[in-house]
């Protein structure tokens, strides 16, 4: 009976220890080292990519954003058209969990590529990318419509959009500021990124950083 507690007791105790163990390193010190690699190394990343304007952080370069504003009279908001605007958000759903601050959450639109609710998204946002964009002395023709304007992203908030997408709205958001055309397709120039490493993904453009440029230009 004695050496059973013994046995057991030292088995107690070699759990508690390699418990204590594991716990400071994977719980205390390997936290705190990824930590300040990250922060040392990457601050940038480390901090969720932030992008500042005058001083404040107006979002993140890796999640997307909508630039709508209620019209007079109305309750629903509609794209604010002197911004570029990104890809549609028809993935995004209401947050069911957490009602008082009427979050959206991520997701996809769930429908195959045969779906008529889908086929019917696609033509109505075709249609609207085609009306808002063409202005006078420039008509946006349906093949000149890229896919990520009138689709969503898996999750709904792909902060990018395609050099085709941007180049597409320059003609509307220069008239709506006011601005050159040339000045504002040299913007999307200067904004534009190239395949990771050369060779990975496809060409892309922050929308939250490109209108964060825009602003400076109307302000400036």
């Amino acid at each position: 009976m004695n050496n059973s507690v013994l046995h057991t007791a030292r088995l107690v105790g070699a759990g508690l220890r390699a418990l204590l163990l594991l716990t400071v390193v994977c719980g205390v010190l390997y936290p705190l080292a990824v930590t300040g690699i990250a922060q040392s190394l990457f601050p940038h990343q480390a901090n969720g990519s932030e992008i500042e304007a005058d001083g404040k952080v107006v979002g993140s370069e890796l999640i997307g954003q909508r630039y709508d504003l209620p019209l007079k009279g109305e309750q629903t908001p509609r794209p604010d058209l002197k911004w570029f605007q990104p890809r549609p958000a028809n993935g995004l759903g209401t947050n069911t969990v957490n009602t008082q601050y009427r979050l959206l959450v991520s997701g996809a639109t769930n429908r195959s590529a045969d779906s008529p609710e889908l086929l019917t998204w696609v033509e109505d946002a075709k249609a609207a990318v085609i009306k808002d964009n063409s202005v006078p002395g420039y008509r946006v023709r349906p093949s000149q419509v890229p896919a990520d304007a009138v689709t969503s992203s898996g999750s709904g908030l792909d902060p990018d959009i395609s050099p085709q997408y941007a180049r597409l709205q320059i003609h509307r958001v220069a008239e709506r500021n006011h601005l050159p055309v040339a000045q504002v397709a040299e913007l999307v120039k200067k904004h534009t990124e190239g395949r990771v490493a050369g060779f990975m993904g496809e060409p892309r453009v922050n929308v939250l950083q490109l209108n964060v440029g825009l602003r400076a230009l109307t302000e400036g």
